[in-house]
């Protein structure tokens, strides 16, 4: 079987080069080396055109430490609470701004002829189907962390 069919064989015209080549003439070698000189040029040009960039330099991390190594667990234990506090403050405080808000919006209900109390039970029993569903998930976290083999990955 041919590689390739009869109208493509190369066969003749590498036969043909090769007789011309062989035969001698004062311009043969000059008429080569003018040929390979494009190609030549062109695989030189790629080769050496591109860019190549050195490794960056690695980073030295420094570590900023902030906590006094040589703490106790009594130290530790009362920054936590003291943490815990503020959280707690700054809740009931975002607590009492959305309560706030939620008497304005009440009056200006009330201004413009709406009927805010059943605005004000439909808002109701949107936030505790919400806080429903936040318990239900975390509970089924938790429950997920506790069985073996299952839950996060760590």
């Amino acid at each position: 079987m041919r590689i390739l069919p009869s109208r493509f064989n190369p066969v003749g015209g590498i036969a043909d080069f090769w007789n011309e080549i062989r035969r001698p003439q004062p311009y043969r070698w000059p008429i080569l080396g003018l040929s390979i000189l494009p190609v030549a040029l062109a695989l030189y040009w790629g080769a050496t055109g591109t860019t190549v960039y050195a490794e960056p330099e690695r980073p030295k991390i420094e570590y900023i430490t902030t906590l006094d190594p040589t703490r106790t667990d009594a130290e530790i234990a009362a920054e936590n609470r003291a943490n815990q506090e503020i959280n707690e403050l700054r809740k009931a405080e975002e607590a009492r701004i959305a309560e706030r808000k939620r008497d304005l919006y009440k009056a200006l209900g009330a201004a413009s002829g709406m009927d805010v109390e059943a605005i004000e039970a439909k808002a109701e029993a949107e936030r505790k189907a919400a806080a429903e569903r936040e318990t239900k998930a975390k509970g089924a976290e938790v429950a997920a962390a506790n069985r073996p083999g299952e839950g996060t990955a760590q």
